[in-house]
């Protein structure tokens, strides 16, 4: 029983614990300098731990044993930062630095000296962190820049972000920018563990920083590894030193983390020589960087360059290029998804690119195989588009060993050996057979995946197992599976178990539009699922529906509504139905009174899209925004309302600008549809 008498002397002990508990995670996950061995911290933390224990009164929001503290939330709140979250402009060649250069002294004059700091860009997520009488009060997401996510229980678990500040002489009120982040080693670890347990993976750090960050539950973040680089303070009660560089000092010795690597120059060129060398050498980091960003040091000039609705004129973000490696083709394989699409994919010699090993890379369809001219034994140059997928650039010709021939797409699908065809006026050549396996085992991990019915932990390596044992056939099956089939996979205990028996259980009342989309008809995606449940609001009605009431739906054409047709007037996918609806799997949805437009805020806007994305393909980007109202459209014009801008965004980027088109990038994107 807990002791609540606390002495003058057990307070004063509770205190130099959290003090010097404080100063050595300080010296551990800030400075990178440790004093004392894990054992010694371990022995510090149980002592400060067990006093906590017999004394409740004594616990305070900012000892280090409340980085875990809360129960999980049931969601996030918004919050307003109190200084604006701007986003930054890019560039992309010492050209770039030098027009932005020009901007700047367009402003202050040509005259005027101007010296940048410049800091590594670190690839993560931007937060803010607020401390009132140096205690950490709130922690938030960048959001729009004005409104973000309460993500403090999180935020609190991250051992580099100081619980209170360091100096006595902090501010009354002070917040704090930065970028969380993952480092390598943590994220493969992480992807390890996810492979192990079922789940998908994550598809680069930054994204896993993000889901680890919007967890309900703070202990699963406090398990991600995440660390921070501090870089800026949006709001202060006290006035700020007179230079950028003197802010970065400051935050120091309040106790914040800075990035490894910050220079002062004294001007552009000596800017763009950071970058340029920093281009070069940054795999020898232990975390991602995705460029340099360079900023304007005077704050007094800073005010006078302003901002723009979205980013500050004095700064500006280098952003480096996909890094390119050489490497042969040993193999090209042929793949098969799940509506039978047969995908030729290269397998590689291993090459390090962009922070990974590579061993395979997509080549989409036989026109690109012929496009690019590649052959088994070619040396090859390849890259990571957007810095996450890996694809081939190019051929080295004059590398081609002799005796090498054009590859050709097999006649016969590599799963089944049944017949392959490829239809007049499409790209992409299919297997035939609606049975085939390979098709079965992607239909299914479609059919549970995020986005359709949202099963948590049946990924690819959990359906390869069901499927494996016997224990299921086609979708429909996953709703009959029982707990001591599960019991009976590899690595799953009773824990692991229950929590797949719910994820089911909770995919049995999904929206009707899911399941539409998880059935995986050809050519309907999750706009189309939504806007044929608006309509049927069944699925019976959906099934005796003809092309001719399909096609009356605005948004639904001619292939469409013959691929529906076609897929309800297949016995074996109505037998589907049937074991779905045995299974207690929802089959209705009552039309929302005003569905059409509800729910659809981006109703009426015209999207582009230009630039490799790292977080959706076009198609899912597409689907994102003609589910939430909009549309898509190939070229860009006045009429166009936003231009979604990826990596290597080309002219169709500055063709937007030229007109004067909002330019959004996909953390944007992000917020807006809340994807």
């Amino acid at each position: 029983m807990a002791d609540k008498r606390v002495t003058a002397d057990v307070k004063a002990e509770a205190e130099s614990l959290r003090d010097e508990i404080n100063r050595h995670v300080h010296r551990y996950y800030v400075l990178d300098s440790p004093l004392i061995s894990d054992d010694e911290y371990d022995e510090l933390y149980r002592r400060l731990l067990d006093l906590e224990a017999r004394y409740p009164g004594l616990v305070t929001p900012d000892s280090p044993t409340q980085r875990v503290g809360p129960p999980p939330a049931e969601g996030f709140k918004h919050v307003t930062h109190r200084g604006q979250m701007l986003s930054l402009d890019n560039a992309f060649s010492p050209e770039d630095l030098g027009a932005f250069a020009e901007r700047v002294h367009k402003v202050l004059g040509p005259e005027v000296e101007v010296e940048y700091v410049c800091e590594l860009k670190m690839d993560g997520i931007a937060v803010s962190l607020t401390y009132q009488r140096g205690i950490l009060t709130q922690g938030a997401t960048r959001g729009d820049g004005e409104v973000g996510e309460d993500i403090t229980p999180n935020l609190r678990t991250v051992p580099a972000i100081p619980l209170r500040l360091m100096t006595g002489g902090s501010p009354e009120l002070i917040e704090v920018v930065g970028e969380v982040y993952m480092p390598e080693a943590s994220f493969l670890r992480l992807n390890e563990e996810r492979l192990d347990k079922g789940e998908p993976p994550f598809a680069n750090p930054r994204n896993a920083a993000a889901g680890s960050l919007r967890q309900i539950d703070p202990a699963v973040t406090s398990r991600r590894n995440l660390s921070i680089v501090t870089f800026g303070i949006a709001y202060c009660t006290e006035p700020l030193p007179a230079g950028h560089w003197e802010v970065l000092q400051y935050l120091s010795e309040l106790g914040f983390r800075l990035g490894g690597h910050n220079v002062r120059a004294a001007d552009i060129d000596e800017a763009a020589k950071f970058c340029g060398e920093w281009q070069g050498s940054r795999r020898t980091l232990s975390y991602e960087i995705d460029g340099v960003v360079v900023k304007v040091d005077s704050l007094q000039q800073q005010r006078r360059l302003g901002a723009t609705s979205k980013s500050p004129r004095w700064a500006i973000a280098y952003k480096f290029p996909p890094e390119e490696k050489t490497t042969t083709v040993k193999d090209i394989m042929v793949g098969v998804g799940r509506t039978g699409a047969l995908t030729p994919v290269a397998v590689l010699d291993p090459v390090f690119v962009a922070g990974s090993t590579i061993t395979h890379a997509t080549l989409h369809n036989a026109d690109e195989v012929a496009r690019k001219g590649v052959r088994v034994g070619d040396r090859v140059i390849v890259r990571k588009a957007g810095d996450v997928i890996p694809e081939i650039v190019g051929v080295i010709q004059d590398a081609r060993p002799q005796g090498t021939t054009p590859w050709r797409m097999p006649g016969r699908c590599p799963a089944c050996q049944s017949k392959v065809e490829r239809q007049e006026g499409e790209v992409v050549t299919r297997c035939t057979n609606i049975a085939c396996p390979a098709q079965r085992f992607e239909r299914i991990v479609h059919f549970a995946g995020r986005g359709a019915m949202d099963i948590d932990g049946m990924g690819a390596v959990t359906v390869t197992l069901l499927l494996e044992g016997g224990f299921i056939e086609d979708v429909g099956d996953i709703f009959r599976l029982e707990e001591e089939q599960i019991g009976q996979l590899p690595g799953y205990k009773d824990k692991a178990v229950d929590n797949l028996m719910s994820a089911i259980d909770a995919a049995r009342d999904r929206p009707m539009w899911r399941l539409v989309y998880g059935l995986g008809i050809r050519h309907v995606g999750s706009h189309i699922a939504r806007l044929v449940t608006e309509r049927f609001g069944s699925i019976d009605a959906l099934a005796s529906a003809d092309k001719a009431d399909l096609e009356g739906i605005e948004g639904v054409g001619p292939r469409i509504a013959e691929s529906v047709v076609f897929f309800f007037g297949v016995e074996e996918n109505l037998q589907v139905l049937e074991k779905l609806k045995a299974g207690g799997v929802r089959m209705a949805d009552e039309p929302a009174e005003g569905a059409s437009v509800s729910g659809r805020p981006l109703q009426d806007k015209s999207f582009v899209l230009t630039g490799a994305l790292a977080d959706f393909t076009r198609e899912e980007a597409s689907e994102i925004i003609e589910s939430l109202g909009g549309r898509v459209s190939s070229s860009v014009s006045r009429k166009t309302d936003y231009v979604l801008a990826g990596s290597e965004a080309g002219s169709k980027l500055d063709k937007a600008r030229d007109l004067g088109v909002r330019v959004i990038d996909e953390a944007e994107f992000k917020n807006m549809t809340g994807a």
